[in-house]
């Protein structure tokens, strides 16, 4: 089944997402109170070094929020002006923001002080700190704050006078005292079978055109869906290493640079063969397992077979975690060691041995499904009453992996190449025989995330980078992006 993940019958998932509309249409509530209407002060000065365009230049692009006073008490408040600005005042240990009547943010002085993007405590062309946090007292304190158009103004005590400017769309953003809502990462959407019936597909013209929308739309994809096609790509090596090339630099392994290889068992792994191979994840065994794999299937004579097959771990996890919470929870704790043993040149674990668990998480959100039951080591570290647990938690793992309704099986031919996100869909292939011509190569998941940043500062900025980008950039980035 393919369904986006506002339409998933998962009730958790449901749940999840009921939670996300409520934060976008906050952010969308908050968005629309911000662009109010603001008017550029012309006296207001850069805080910048000569390098940048002054902040005032960025005009109605950087000033597009407007927020309610606090409140009708400006004894507290710095200078609000004519302007329907945020207000601002110190006390004790924060500066305080209020955004309307309901909505404060509190930001400690060493934290603004620490954060400061001046020329003198931000490089603005490497985009590292240079301000020693070390050397900022304990107790600093403003000795003014001020609301201004695009931002807010600090001061503070120092023998030289010292200045910092900070964005609102910033300040929100980072607002941690509390958090408020924020922009929503791109959607996910979990898939099943029925993607078959429109895969997400990008050109090989599209990929390697050199404006590079293509490429946006070929990794946008990716972080959509875990995986994209990519149609009439040259049936060969060259041409697929270069498409590879496009996302990142390719990961070295002990399988090499790129592969190019058939079922000879030149390397002593069982993709080299010609046997079924179950959905899985590769590199289960490295620390950092590999981000994106891209392989392309160059010929195929004289046999049969070698379907290719993709599943979403993640939409499989949703359902266990509907179904079998406790089964979920045991994949989400109990770490799985793994090997490479094949070569005798290489003996590979991660670090630590005992490996990690198959659900990784950062918070409550599912970032990783690591699953190679082949490669899987001894489970020596499980403890007594937890053995059958374990086992029954795999075993309604593999069941969900394996149902008609999880998995897409699409029958690969020369000229058509899948790239797929190896720390989110699992792939497989049916046994075949006669000669299989395979080629492909792994690129890190920190190039891959590098190259879709970079891609979506130019073709679809946040907020932030996009009031921002007209008087801050340096070096084509702008010293406030979220990602710094």
């Amino acid at each position: 089944m393919w369904r986006s993940t506002t339409c998933l019958r998962v009730k958790t998932a449901k749940r999840v997402l009921g939670r996300l509309a409520q934060d976008k249409g906050a952010a969308s509530s908050s968005k629309a109170a911000l662009k109010s209407g603001r008017t550029v002060l012309a006296t207001q000065r850069a805080y910048y070094s000569t390098n940048t365009t002054p902040r005032w230049a960025s005009a109605a692009t950087a000033l597009k929020s407007t927020p309610r006073h606090l409140s009708d008490d400006r004894s507290e408040a710095s200078t609000s002006s004519i302007l329907d600005l945020p207000t601002s005042r110190i006390d004790d240990r924060q500066v305080i923001i209020g955004w309307d009547p309901h909505t404060y943010s509190r930001y400690h002085h060493i934290w603004l002080r620490d954060h400061c993007r001046c020329s003198e405590c931000f490089h603005p062309v490497t985009k590292q700190r240079l301000v020693n946090t070390f050397e900022i007292p304990p107790g600093v304190k403003p000795v003014h704050v001020e609301s201004r158009a695009d931002g807010l103004e600090v001061k503070w005590p120092s023998s030289r006078p010292h200045t910092s400017f900070y964005p609102w769309s910033w300040l929100q953003q980072n607002s941690y005292d509390p958090h408020l809502a924020r922009e929503p990462p791109q959607e996910k959407i979990l898939w099943g079978a029925k993607i078959l019936q429109s895969p997400p597909t990008v050109t090989y013209e599209e990929a390697m055109a050199e404006d590079d929308r293509g490429l946006f739309k070929w990794l946008s994809n990716v972080e959509k869906f875990g995986f994209c096609f990519i149609t009439g790509v040259p049936p060969t090596p060259e041409a697929t290493e270069q498409l590879s090339c496009r996302i990142g630099f390719i990961r070295e392994t002990q399988y090499g640079r790129f592969w190019d290889f058939t079922s000879d068992l030149a390397k002593g792994d069982t993709a080299y063969t010609t046997m079924a191979l179950g959905a899985h994840t590769d590199t289960t065994y490295f620390t950092d397992p590999c981000g994106l794999q891209l392989f392309h299937l160059l010929s195929h004579t004289d046999g049969s077979g070698g379907a290719t097959l993709l599943v979403d771990g993640f939409y499989v996890a949703s359902i266990l975690k509907e179904l079998h919470p406790d089964a979920y929870d045991i994949l989400s704790r109990v770490p799985v060691p793994a090997h490479a043993a094949g070569e005798a040149s290489a003996l590979y674990t991660p670090t630590p041995r005992l490996g990690y668990p198959v659900l990784r998480h950062q918070g409550e959100e599912l970032i990783q499904v690591r699953w190679n039951n082949d490669d899987r080591s001894v489970m020596s570290h499980l403890e007594p009453s937890m053995v059958e647990a374990w086992y029954d938690a795999i075993r309604k793992w593999y069941a969900l992996l394996t149902s008609a309704d999880s998995e897409f099986w699409v029958q690969l031919s020369p000229g058509t190449a899948v790239v797929v996100d190896n720390h989110r869909v699992l792939h497989g292939r049916s046994a075949f025989d006669g000669k299989r011509r395979m080629c492909g190569a792994y690129i890190g998941i920190d190039e891959y995330r590098s190259k879709l940043a970079i891609l979506s500062e130019r073709f679809a900025p946040d907020s932030v980078v996009h009031e921002t980008a007209a008087y801050a950039s340096v070096n084509g980035r702008s010293i406030w992006n979220p990602a710094l």
